[in-house]
């Protein structure tokens, strides 16, 4: 067991979630195309792997705090010179322990898998030896930070005492074992008299077949795992993936196989799914069961996933044609909430929360922003409410685009207009060609490039995608949204307006006179909403008809002071706020909970929260790299109004699951997290550096000037040139928070309310 301080912290918070434990479901028992016609099973990879280090105390208990009740705990296990059997993730110990340190000269060499590998093996020690070794973070991308709590190797008896729903015994180097004279089957059978073993694996034949007649089988499942499709079966000398094509083999010693997930949705060399294999659908007819496995959170998925694990989860439990029986993770939480609350929700199903989702320039994460593909997808995924960042051309024509520097977006700097540029410092550092230097006939030439904000980690969308897409004028983006019966509204943001102005362009007048044109000045569906960061271009707008006045605070503050909110209330209706401003972290460890939401709800002003983004590193390690996971949170546990995404189908989907609007019965999958706690899990070596919070907002930040009129002549600036700086048409903003991304990727989590 861990030792007595770490397991004092983890109960203590753990405690705080058992309200919602006893509220879990175990998912519908119908309509599963399963081979039992229940629903899939989840195992947890040595737990919740995802975030604690694998086989822990922290991440065996935090799988049964948060997924479905019948959940499984699988244990890797090894086996030691005194025939103990221990829970370890790899047969060598120094990836996922600090034995290495512990026993510096006791490393060896052995023939595994056909490979001599050096290394710390569980052969080499007693049971009494390794009560000194610590299990740690064995993935490098996974932070490290619960290292400290010197979590000691368990063995399968120990994590019995956890009392699993289930647990599963894999058995990979059963060979191995056999040759230092120990015998894996004689512990298993002799295990098997006083531990319940609900499921048995290996990837060796002979192993299987050699305890098959000695167990209870209508109590131990055992199941053949099926490795890489090239490697080599031992005893038949055949690869897996032959082997997969003559299943009635297996089921003559198995109930059931476990294969990894590509053996069913296969993916190509350029990372997209292929047609999907028999395989599901020809392990039922021969009598077997199958789990596929290698799902977690933190890794790159296919494109067609848009880096979001409950759909690929649901890809393989409720596609129309099969499911799988169940599913191997790291991840428990989220299989957890696609078999209970996502699974056989029709795309018309009765929403259970009230939010607005707000595009992101429409679906940006799947297409070029702003396009006409991004807004249709959109408008497809659920989107309630569809947005247009106006910029303006040399000509005056108002259009859609996310940044008015066309190298943000666009393919400018590799176009004949790559001379066009020019440096306007009150907009943005460094250089830019700018959407008011080129005519719109000039910007229609060019090719939209779609966004990949996370690129820096090797992160990026839809490459099939780059360029597709027309761009929207906006009067094109209005008879669209006039053209929808979905959408509910449609957002106009406007920035930099004065310094239009100054070049004789009035931002504000095209989208008046636009949205009068439209007819959208004197009806209220689809509501029409005005974001702004600055008050000056909200004030333009009020009296101008029923539109909602959007305020949008840029920075991340901790609070308002009342100065602010009086002013705020004067002139908008609404606000926008980034994630921080809600729950501020350090590197990505939320620290808690701001009074932001609170103060202008009491001023009745609606708070819209931007940006969630599917991919895992731009969440807190708090939402376990699960969009959904981090997206209920603001949404339950601070309850803002509208969430503004670039992934509009992640949200969409997220307010008709079946588990919202369940009281007290809510399961712990779909409870929010309390932020704060995981940090509360770090030893003081492993904390993270303390950040000076963010400020308060105040009046000053808030009050400026009206609009400069607008010039009668044109000053823009010619290519190649520094840009005046016009007069600041507000006091200076509050500076940026040092809330960077950390490197370290992922995420991690506990504690639900």
């Amino acid at each position: 067991m861990c030792n007595s301080r770490a397991l004092v912290s983890i109960a203590l918070l753990f405690s705080l979630a058992v309200a919602s434990v006893s509220a879990q479901g175990s998912g519908s028992k119908s309509s599963w195309e399963t081979l039992s016609g229940n629903s899939p099973l989840v195992i947890a990879r040595g737990g919740f792997s995802g975030i604690f280090p694998d086989s822990s105390y922290a991440a065996y208990s935090l799988t049964l705090l948060t997924s479905l009740s019948g959940a499984v705990l699988w244990c890797d296990v090894q086996l030691t010179k005194d025939a103990a059997g221990i829970c370890a993730s790899d047969i060598k110990l120094d990836n996922s322990t600090d034995i290495s340190d512990v026993f510096k000269k006791r490393d060896k060499e052995y023939v595994i898998d056909g490979k001599p590998t050096r290394g710390w093996f569980s052969v080499d020690f007693t049971l009494k030896e390794l009560a000194t070794v610590f299990i740690q973070q064995g993935v490098y991308s996974r932070t490290n930070k619960f290292d400290g709590n010197l979590f000691q190797i368990l063995t399968v008896d120990d994590m019995t005492q956890l009392k699993p729903p289930g647990l599963w015994l894999n058995i990979q180097h059963d060979e191995f074992f056999t040759q230092h004279n120990l015998s894996m089957r004689n512990y298993v059978l002799s295990l098997s008299k006083r531990v319940y073993i609900n499921y048995i694996s290996s990837p060796e034949m002979g192993f299987l077949n050699s305890i098959r007649a000695r167990l209870n089988t209508k109590v131990t499942k055992l199941v053949f795992r099926f490795l890489g499709k090239d490697e080599i079966e031992p005893l038949t000398n055949q690869t897996y993936d032959s082997l997969s094509k003559n299943l009635t083999k297996i089921k003559a010693f198995a109930s059931g196989i476990i294969v990894p997930k590509d053996y069913i949705w296969p993916i190509d060399t350029k990372n997209y799914l292929e047609q999907h294999t028999s395989l599901v659908s020809d392990a039922h007819k021969a009598g077997l069961e199958i789990y596929a496995s290698e799902f977690v959170n933190d890794f790159p998925l296919s494109y067609n996933y848009s880096y979001d694990p409950v759909a690929e989860y649901l890809n393989f439990i409720d596609n129309g044609d099969f499911s799988v029986d169940g599913v191997l993770t790291d991840f428990p939480i989220t299989p957890s909430a696609a078999i209970g609350c996502f699974a056989h929700l029709g795309k018309n199903a009765t929403e259970q929360v009230k939010l607005l989702v707000i595009s992101k320039c429409g679906a940006s994460g799947d297409y070029p922003g702003c396009t006409d593909k991004a807004y249709l997808k959109a408008i497809d995924d659920g989107v309630d409410v569809l947005d247009c960042p106006v910029q303006m051309s040399k000509d005056g024509i108002p259009f859609c685009l996310s940044s008015i520097n066309l190298i943000d977006s666009t393919d400018v700097a590799q176009s004949e207009f790559s001379n066009l540029t020019i440096s306007v410092p009150q907009i943005k550092g460094g250089t830019g060609i700018f959407a008011f230097n080129m005519t719109w006939n000039e910007i229609q030439k060019l090719k939209h490039v779609i966004s990949s904000p996370y690129s820096s980690y090797t992160l990026y969308r839809n490459p099939g995608s780059m360029h597709d897409g027309k761009f929207m004028s906006l009067s094109d983006f209005l008879a669209l949204a006039k053209n929808s019966s979905s959408l509910t509204g449609i957002l106009i943001s406007i920035d930099h307006a004065a310094y239009l102005a100054e070049q004789g362009l009035s931002v504000t007048d095209a989208v008046i006179s636009s949205l009068s044109k439209a007819g959208f000045n004197n009806q209220t569906v689809p509501k029409v909403m005005i974001q702004s960061t600055n008050s000056s271009v909200l004030t333009k707008f009020r009296g101008k008809s029923n539109y909602e006045l959007v305020y949008k605070i840029e920075e991340p503050i901790r609070s308002l002071d009342d100065g602010s909110l009086e002013d705020i209330k004067s002139f908008a209706d609404s606000v926008v706020v980034n994630k921080a401003s809600v729950f501020p972290d350090t590197l990505l460890f939320l620290t808690g909970s701001t009074d932001v939401v609170s103060k202008l709800q009491k001023k009745k002003l609606p708070v819209y929260v931007e940006t969630f983004s599917n991919e895992f590193v731009s969440q807190a390690w708090d939402f376990f790299s699960d969009a959904t996971v981090e997206i209920n949170s603001y949404i339950m546990g601070a309850n803002v109004r509208g969430v503004i995404t670039d992934f509009p189908k992640t949200a969409a989907r997220y307010k008709r699951n079946k588990c919202l609007g369940l009281g007290d019965k809510t399961p712990a999958y779909m409870s929010p997290v309390a932020p704060g706690s995981l940090m509360q899990l770090i030893t003081p070596p492993y904390m993270p550096p303390s950040e000076a919070p963010n400020p308060v907002l105040t009046l000053d930040d808030v009050s400026e000037p009206p609009l400069p009129p607008v010039s009668p002549t044109s000053s823009i600036s010619a290519p190649n040139s520094t840009a005046r700086a016009p007069s600041p048409n507000a006091q200076p903003k509050i500076a940026a928070g040092s809330l960077l991304l950390s490197l370290a990727l992922l995420l991690s989590a506990i504690l639900l309310f």
